[in-house]
């Protein structure tokens, strides 16, 4: 069962703590607190409780309500939003689910992004390249079931919402936008403005201390008027004072009426730009750099390393400076139970190294404007690399401490800076796992923005390596699938051959896998070309006989057959011995399912002997084993029983008892067949002796042929 409240501030992707998660590493800052909004609090439950359109004409409502929670970035819509879902979750025994639709550069998270990751949430599977389409539907399924709150937060339109509403009215989907989401059915909108004065200087005193705001409450008024009520000017203009313990609050509030209001802003955001605009000025240089360039850190999350590789500063310069923008109402802590609860046995320092921070997304558009007005592009990129660089020797150090002891890779990782290092495999895995998002969205956008693809590239087989060795490539097929498309990406645009091949062949794979047998056909024969065009003959093999398989999986047998030949043709002329032997079994596998056994004998003859020139005794024995089932098939019963014996024989020879008692059991229903039960009975218990201390036997059968 999910948590029924998620933690507070813009969180990663999607939030729904389990249920014995360890307490946070540090405890919450002002922004966890909520303070007014009662009126709203109130007409939304309201809302719940009404009837809707279908009950009042007397059918039964078809889909989860929707409430929507409209009002500009710096409203606090998002703050009410997880407050009424904590005030709602015993009803919601499945959990609450929040996911932000929005990316902290502004663009919209796709559908399939967000499905895969609601699912994710309740341990659902979804298979890798699936469309929007299929996997909304999946989510749909999914809470059909369940009695959710869905809390989908800063939605840009109606159509990143209305996919994913459940069709069980037992649900109920929280929206927060920015404006209307026209569209939908019988939404209830909740539209916000400023907070009333008494709660706005509540939160006020919640920065800047109780005392200053009872000895002038009439400053302390006008400074929340000069804040336009909006709960993130308040905060960054307590957290200005909080900075400041022998300011008064009649000085915010000077200074704050002093500064000329950016008219190019919308009346709406001006008090927000004022008070950014206030703590901004007021930071050092060094503090101020740091901060303008987080507007650069991935799905807006920070660390340590990576205000550190940002600013090119020291680690603990990093960590100082985003603990101060914390208490100035700049960031917010994210949510860090899960790997606090594995790095605790270090000391307090590398625990605090990794707290991760979250950039308010209404902030972030006025940390570009100043980035760009003071920052020169060549810096900027510098940053940038810095950031991807540092990521890329983590996610290094990530999949080091996964390699035995005394290994190539283990000596590297001795060799790096101990910030740079993971005491283990256990602490490595919960820093992967909850870096994810920020991890993905690092390569998204580093691949998207065309100029560091070098690093880019790192870093994308950097990610997908740690993936691999943490999650396993089965688990990690959907993050890899993406993974492969922005190799792709930068392929095409540089013209990489080879890499295009690989990319090709690797998407191509999971999509076969995963039942796009014909999405995988077109992906395999682009990276025939690719490879061909590269003149790489690995790349070209590899691609003829995955053509080959799509074709086998399609039921073509002559395609396959004809494909799988070309891509022999290849391997004898380079002497591939091992490859050799594989695809004259592939050969002999689709000539039997066509009816050809005559050539599937001879297939599968030829496998074996490449088997024996390999020495190879355990696949000589097993295609035999093969070869004795097809002139059965043929109607050759006494030939196949010489052949399994000879088969029995080689197996025998390789040691593998398993193998051979299949084999023993194969002998039996053959001689079965020829009217000997005696001697069937005897084969029988051969293999009954053999297994009785390597458990159950299988059947010996090609890759995916069937009786």
């Amino acid at each position: 069962m999910l948590a029924a409240a998620p933690p507070p501030g813009p969180a990663p992707a999607v939030a729904a703590a389990p249920a014995t998660s360890a307490a946070p590493a540090v405890p919450p800052g002002p922004e966890a607190r909520f303070f007014g909004r009662q009126r709203e609090l109130k007409s939304l439950h309201d809302d719940i409780e009404h009837a809707g359109l279908n009950t009042i004409s007397g059918r039964k409502e078809p889909r989860a309500r929707v409430l929507l929670i409209a009002g500009r970035p710096g409203s606090g819509r998002t703050a009410l939003a997880r407050q009424l879902a904590r005030g709602l979750a015993d009803r919601y025994p499945d959990g609450v689910v929040r996911t932000r639709l929005t990316e902290s550069d502004g663009d919209p998270v796709p559908t399939e992004r967000t499905a895969r990751e609601i699912l994710g949430v309740f341990g659902i599977g979804t298979p890798p390249g699936a469309g929007e389409d299929e996997l909304s539907a999946m989510v749909r399924e999914a809470l059909g079931v369940r009695r959710v709150l869905l809390l989908l937060d800063d939605a840009a339109d109606a159509g990143q919402v209305d996919p994913l509403v459940p069709d069980n009215p037992d649900c109920l989907v929280v929206a927060v936008a920015q404006g209307p989401l026209t569209g939908i059915p019988d939404v209830r909108p909740c539209t916000l403005g400023g907070m009333d004065p008494k709660a706005a200087i509540e939160l006020l005193a919640c920065f800047a201390g109780s005392v200053r705001i009872t000895v002038d409450p009439q400053a302390a008024e006008s400074l929340a008027e000069e804040c336009g009520g909006q709960p993130a000017a308040l905060a960054l203009a307590g957290g200005w004072l909080a900075a400041r313990p022998t300011a008064s609050v009649a000085d915010a509030a000077k200074r704050l009426r002093a500064l000329p209001p950016d008219t190019e802003l919308p009346v709406g955001g001006r008090p927000l730009a004022r008070a950014f605009r206030l703590v901004y000025e007021s930071l050092p240089a060094p503090a101020a750099r740091i901060l303008r360039l987080l507007a650069l850190a991935p799905a807006g999350l920070a660390d340590a390393h990576t205000a550190s590789a940002l600013a090119g500063c020291s680690v603990s310069a990093a960590r100082a400076t985003l603990d101060d923008f914390t208490t100035r109402g700049l960031l917010h802590r994210a949510d860090f139970r899960v790997v606090a609860a594995v790095w605790d046995r270090r000391d307090a320092d590398s625990r605090a190294a990794e707290a991760q921070y979250v950039v308010p997304g209404c902030l972030v558009p006025l940390l570009r404007t100043v980035m760009t007005a003071e920052d020169r592009p060549a810096e900027v990129q510098l940053a940038r690399a810095r950031m991807l660089e540092r990521t890329v020797r983590l996610l290094q150090s990530c999949r080091a401490v996964t390699e035995p002891e005394g290994s190539a890779a283990r000596r590297r990782l001795a060799g790096l800076p101990r910030a740079l290092r993971f005491p283990g495999a256990a602490a490595a895995h919960a820093w992967l796992t909850s870096r994810q998002p920020a991890l993905l969205a690092s390569a998204r956008l580093a691949v998207a923005d065309g100029e560091l693809d070098t690093l880019a590239r790192r870093l994308v087989a950097a990610l997908v390596r740690a993936l691999a060795a943490h999650r396993g490539t089965e688990a990690a097929a959907p993050e890899l699938y993406g993974l492969h498309q922005l190799v792709l990406d930068i392929a095409e645009r540089h013209e990489l051959y080879r890499e295009q091949a690989a990319a090709l062949l690797n998407i191509g794979d999971l999509d076969a896998r995963t039942g796009r047998t014909h999405d995988a056909l077109a992906r395999y024969r682009a990276a025939l070309d690719a490879g061909r065009t590269a003149g790489d003959l690995y790349a070209t093999g590899r691609a003829m006989e995955s053509v080959g398989g799509a074709h086998q999986d399609l039921g073509d047998w002559q395609r396959a057959a004809d494909w799988y030949g070309r891509a022999l043709s290849q391997r004898l002329s380079r002497g591939e011995r091992a490859d050799e032997a594989r695809l004259y079994g592939r050969l002999g596998t689709v000539h039997t399912y066509a009816g050809r056994y005559g050539e599937a004998l001879r297939n599968w003859r030829a496998a074996a002997a490449a088997y024996r020139r390999l020495q190879d005794l355990e696949g000589q024995a097993r295609a035999l084993s093969e070869a004795a089932r097809v002139q059965e098939y043929a109607g050759r019963p006494h030939e196949s029983l010489r052949t399994c014996q000879e088969a029995v024989e080689w197996a025998r020879q390789a040691g593998d008892v398993r193998l051979q008692a299949a084999l023993q059991l194969r002998l039996a229903d053959t001689l079965d067949r020829l009217g000997d039960p005696t001697a069937a009975g005897l084969h029988r218990a051969a293999a009954d002796r053999l297994l009785e201390t390597e458990g159950n036997t299988y059947e010996i059968r090609s890759t995916s042929l069937e009786d």
